[in-house]
């Protein structure tokens, strides 16, 4: 193929990377990919879709050259000093006007000191989110493109093409400005991690709570995956129960270690709602919990400091089930409702105007987070898109209102059996405290008046005050 006549390249081609090129060659687009490994290059024109058009090369110069221009140039390697490297390796080989896009999970702020950094030397720069694994990336991710609008227009084409479809709409739109496409992804991986930790939680109130075999976990959470909790999580999480582990007799789950870390982008989202001033106790639970769990050692020692002799819930069973499948709904609406509450503050603060309704219907295929709830979602955010929190909405409060009693419910059960579930309780508590126009927190404002002269407002008038505490 002569030069300049690819219309996309993609610099690193890993599975993620490769599969993502794939995908864009089976709708028609001619694509070439850069990777050091030349095996990894050989792998990309192997895969490829007989007829269409593929081509893997050793040399970023041999990629740019045969690039159309406006060059589009999409980077899926590691986050951090990598990302870096790779933009000084092609500022000499672009030129004006060029796209460079990082599909990775940067940090917000990596992702707009580029986009600046990048501005100044006339090149675009768009952060994207991309959301489904490797599987999604080659059948059809759920893609959160933000940064230069101008950019924009020149790529759409192409995300459109790849994205998942749901109703015909491509899961994939333009979500803001300067690091927004990061951000959003960043609060996507926040509200994931949330409904794992929800369903694990779940899942630990039916196994050891109520004594349920892997075999009654999958039929629960299958018949869950029909109704209104029909997710990507939960049809996984009903399949992963019947998973036969290939060494031992056993079910894979039951032998998998219960450790898990927190390094990424669920982290991030804590820190950075802690920076806003947005309350998200679920997700931040959520990491708490994986935070926990990797203190294996230290947990093992202390059951035997603490023994317990735990007894099954005595509830009959499809009552108990029930309760589990309301609570866990109620605490999955509240996950969202914290995720999607940050960017509709991280936007105006942040400056990035995100559009709310877009980023729901992004989400409804591809992502891992996809569920049936988005679209109830969406409708909240179609009657007014301004929305500061979906639980002001009323068609969420009606459900909230009507699972509410089944949390409450789980919530004291796994306190009297000595269950842990921290993120249930979580959303809970949040649920308790949002909806109460009454708070302990005048007390409050009085013991900081006390020590540290910080001064409160009073509810008769207006103005700041202080008061000599102690002399009458």
């Amino acid at each position: 193929m002569s030069a300049q006549q690819f219309d996309f390249g993609m610099i690193g081609l890993g599975v993620m990377g490769r599969n993502f090129l794939l995908n864009m060659a089976d709708h028609g687009f001619k694509v070439i990919g850069f990777d050091k490994d030349n095996q990894k290059t050989s792998a990309l024109e192997s895969d490829a879709t007989a007829g269409t058009t593929v081509k893997g090369v050793g040399s970023l110069q041999d990629m740019i050259s045969q690039l159309a221009v406006p060059r589009k140039i999409m980077m899926l390697v590691p986050a951090g000093k990598p990302v870096d490297d790779v933009i000084e390796s092609l500022l000499p080989l672009v030129q004006k006007g060029d796209i460079i896009i990082d599909g990775g999970n940067s940090h917000f702020t990596d992702t707009l000191r580029r986009v600046t950094w990048l501005q100044g030397k006339g090149i675009h720069f768009m952060g994207i989110g991309v959301s489904g694994g490797e599987q999604g990336a080659r059948t059809g991710p759920s893609i959160m493109p933000g940064g230069d609008p101008e950019a924009y227009p020149h790529v759409r084409p192409m995300l459109e093409a790849v994205a998942a479809k749901v109703d015909s709409i491509p899961c994939v739109a333009h979500l803001g400005k300067g690091a927004a496409g990061h951000y959003v992804k960043m609060v996507h991986n926040g509200i994931e991690y949330a409904i794992m930790q929800l369903i694990s939680e779940s899942y630990d109130l039916l196994h050891r709570g109520l004594g349920l075999s892997n075999d009654e976990l999958h039929t629960v959470f299958d018949s869950w995956n029909k109704g209104d909790l029909r997710s990507f999580l939960i049809e996984i999480t009903a399949d992963i129960f019947l998973q036969p582990d290939d060494k031992t007799p056993n079910r894979l789950v039951d032998m998998i270690l219960d450790k898990a870390g927190a390094k990424g982008t669920g982290k991030w989202t804590s820190q950075d709602a802690m920076d806003l001033g947005v309350p998200i106790p679920t997700i931040d639970m959520a990491v708490t919990m994986r935070n926990l769990s990797a203190l294996k050692n230290e947990r093992v020692h202390a059951s035997t400091l603490y023994p317990e002799n735990r007894s099954l819930i005595g509830v009959p069973k499809e009552q108990f089930i029930q309760q589990v499948h309301d609570a866990l709904l109620f605490a999955t609406i509240i996950s969202y409702a914290q995720g999607l509450a940050q960017l509709h503050k991280a936007s105006t603060e942040l400056d990035m105007q995100i559009p709310m309704p877009q980023v729901v219907s992004v989400w409804r295929g591809g992502c891992i987070i996809r569920s049936t709830l988005l679209g109830l979602f969406g409708n909240a955010y179609k009657t007014n898109p301004q929305l500061s929190n979906l639980l002001l909405d009323g068609g969420v409060a009606k459900i909230l209102q009507e699972k509410a009693a089944g949390l409450r419910a789980v919530a004291a059960l796994a306190i009297q059996h000595s269950i842990p579930a921290g993120a249930l309780m979580s959303a809970l508590s949040y649920f308790e405290t949002y909806r109460s126009n009454q708070l302990p927190i005048n007390l409050l404002q009085a013991q900081r008046d006390y020590f540290g002269a910080h001064t409160y407002q009073r509810i008769d008038q207006e103005g700041s005050f202080h008061t000599s505490w102690g002399k009458k």
